[in-house]
């Protein structure tokens, strides 16, 4: 966050790949436990395959192409590498012997999705495991925090206590804001967020972001809203921002855009109020060498009624 601003409110299933992160809590698959009748026991098959198809080295799954030693112990093609071609297990030289048998029985293997604990009720061939895992409805979201690269993930709530306690986010409650942004250089444009704010409304947790950068050879600032959830619910709401000063105003309305979406791709979309730098400054009065912009908007909920049409149910 820019030191120079301030900101005033007027208001992968059984591997060891498939351990992720969600509020920094591991969440993993119980492992199949055997059951004994009458002495013996009794295997998963689907678990001893799946075991089969981990890499010995970094232990994610692995998917063609799966390359084996002289000696028949297997590893993927990227630790391949990393091991200078010499077999983790036996030390035989690896080569470029291929393990088709392992592939072609992984090309039958069907898997849960690894976020099955948080309610995915998929089963997934394993080739197309990975694919799915990583548009999963299910799947973590990650930091919405634009300032900096911030890897961390989670569940919503877990990210909205991140925020307030990581990043000194100011958090506030209601449909409405009125901000007014305050910056002393204004031609200090180098494509640097300046200002992060989360509401609370209906029930769902909403960024308003507001930033300075260069749209081609022109400096602007850009203000728009994002959800703390998919995209489905953020298509529930709408949206308005309005800035103005001197007697004039400029304003948009939209539909917010999910946290799924990056910050940079929603901003590269120009999906926002867009004000041209010489227009802020305008509508920031005096002598135009300082920027002081105040921008209000409202959320609101569209609701379905029987003839389909949008009635906003405005948030008081």
């Amino acid at each position: 966050m820019d030191s120079g601003i301030e900101c005033t409110s007027l208001i992968d299933g059984m591997a060891a790949e498939d351990e992720w992160e969600w509020g920094m809590s591991p969440s993993q698959f119980s492992s199949s436990k055997p059951s004994h009748s009458h002495n013996h026991t009794l295997i998963n098959p689907i678990t001893t395959v799946h075991e089969l198809l981990e890499c010995p080295v970094c232990t994610n799954s692995m998917y063609p192409p799966i390359h084996q030693c002289h000696n028949g112990h297997t590893i993927c093609s990227t630790c391949k590498v990393w091991v200078h071609n010499r077999c983790p297990t036996c030390r035989q030289e690896l080569g470029d012997i291929r393990c088709l048998a392992l592939e072609k029985v992984a090309e039958k293997l069907h898997l849960p999705c690894k976020y099955i604990s948080v309610g995915c009720p998929e089963i997934i061939p394993y080739y197309g495991k990975l694919k799915h895992e990583g548009v999963c409805n299910y799947r973590p979201y990650s930091c919405p925090y634009a300032g900096s690269e911030c890897l961390v993930v989670g569940d919503i709530q877990y990210l909205v206590d991140h925020l307030r306690e990581e990043h000194k986010v100011d958090m506030h409650s209601g449909c409405t804001f009125n901000h007014r942004y305050v910056k002393s250089n204004p031609r200090d444009v180098e494509n640097a967020t300046w200002m992060l704010t989360v509401f609370n409304c209906f029930g769902h947790y909403f960024c308003l972001h507001f930033e300075a950068f260069q749209l081609g050879m022109a400096p602007v600032y850009m203000a728009f809203l994002r959800l703390m959830g998919d995209e489905t619910e953020a298509r529930n709401y709408s949206y308005s921002l309005e800035v103005g000063g001197n007697g004039r105003k400029l304003t948009w309305e939209g539909t917010p855009r999910s946290i799924r979406d990056s910050h940079r791709k929603v901003r590269d979309s120009h999906d926002g109020l867009i004000i041209q730098r010489s227009m802020a400054l305008f509508f920031s009065g005096g002598d135009r060498k300082e920027l002081k912009l105040r921008v209000t908007g409202r959320i609101w909920k569209e609701q379905q009624n029987p003839d389909a049409t949008c009635i906003p149910n405005l948030c008081t």
